[in-house]
C-alpha cells in the first residue's frame, strides 16, 4: 500500500469524521432541545402540584364524609332525646338533666355543621383548583408533544444523514493500514477530533496551523509517518 496514498485517504476519512462529528453536534444543540426540557420540567412541575392538590381533595372529602355521617348520627340522638323530651312521664330533676343534655347535643351539633360548612368550603375550592390545574397540565403536556414531534423530524434529518456518513466512512476504512488507523483513532480523541493535518505551503501544519521551518520539514519529511513537530499531529505532505 502507498505510504502517501494511504495518508491521502486518512485525510478524506478526516473529512468524513468531521462531518459526522459536526452532525451529532448539531443534532445535541437544536434550539427546540432547551424548550422541550422547559416543557418538560414544567409538565412535571404542574403534575406534582396536581398531584398533591389532589391528595388534600381525596383526603378533605374523606374528612366531610365522616363528619357528615357523625352530624347524621347527632342529629338522630338530638330528634330521639327531644322526643323523650316532648313525651312527658318524667320526674322534674329527669327533666332538667334531659333538656341540659339536647342543648349540649344542639351546641355539638351545630359545632359540628360548622366543621361540615368550612371542609365543604375547603372541598370545593380544592375541586376548582385541580380542575384548573388540569386544564394548565394539558396545555404544557401539548406544548411539550409538540417540541418532542419538530425535534424526532429533525433527527430523522440528521440520523439519515449521519448513515450516509457512516456508509461512506465503512467504504474508506479498508483503505487505510491497520496501525495508522488505530494511531489516527487516538489521536483524534485527544486532538479534538482532528488527527491529521496536510504540510501546506511554508510549512504550515493543517493541524494546529504553525509553521514548521524548512530544517523542520526535512526532519519530517524523513520520518516513516511525518508528525508535525508542535502538536505531534500526523502530517500529509
Amino acid at each position: 500500500m502507498n505510504e502517501f496514498q494511504s495518508l491521502h485517504d486518512l485525510l478524506d476519512l478526516q473529512i468524513v469524521d468531521l462531518d459526522i462529528d459536526r452532525l451529532l453536534h448539531q443534532r445535541q444543540s437544536l434550539p427546540e432541545l432547551d424548550d422541550y426540557r422547559a416543557a418538560h420540567a414544567r409538565s412535571e412541575q404542574i403534575g406534582a402540584r396536581l398531584a398533591a392538590i389532589s391528595d388534600e381533595f381525596r383526603q378533605i372529602s374523606l374528612e366531610e364524609d365522616k363528619a357528615e355521617g357523625e352530624l347524621e348520627l347527632l342529629e338522630q340522638k338530638v330528634h330521639q332525646q327531644e322526643q323523650r323530651l316532648f313525651a312527658g312521664g318524667l320526674s322534674a330533676r329527669e327533666t332538667e338533666n334531659l333538656r341540659l343534655e339536647v342543648q349540649s347535643l344542639r351546641n355539638r351539633e351545630s359545632t359540628m355543621e360548622d366543621e361540615v360548612l368550612v371542609l365543604l368550603d375547603r372541598r370545593e375550592e380544592l375541586e376548582s383548583e385541580v380542575a384548573a390545574i388540569k386544564v394548565e397540565l394539558e396545555s404544557a403536556q401539548t406544548e411539550e408533544q409538540r417540541l418532542e414531534a419538530i425535534i424526532a423530524a429533525e433527527w430523522g434529518k440528521f440520523d439519515a444523514e449521519i448513515a450516509k456518513k457512516e456508509v461512506r466512512k465503512s467504504e474508506m476504512v479498508p483503505l487505510i493500514d491497520p496501525q495508522l488507523l488505530e494511531l489516527y483513532e487516538q489521536l483524534r480523541e485527544h486532538k479534538e477530533g482532528v488527527a491529521i493535518g496536510r504540510l501546506e505551503d511554508g510549512g504550515i501544519c493543517g493541524g494546529c496551523h504553525l509553521r514548521l521551518s524548512t530544517a523542520e520539514q526535512r526532519q519530517v519529511l524523513t520520518e516513516d509517518l511525518p508528525r508535525c513537530l508542535h502538536c505531534r499531529r500526523i502530517l500529509a505532505p
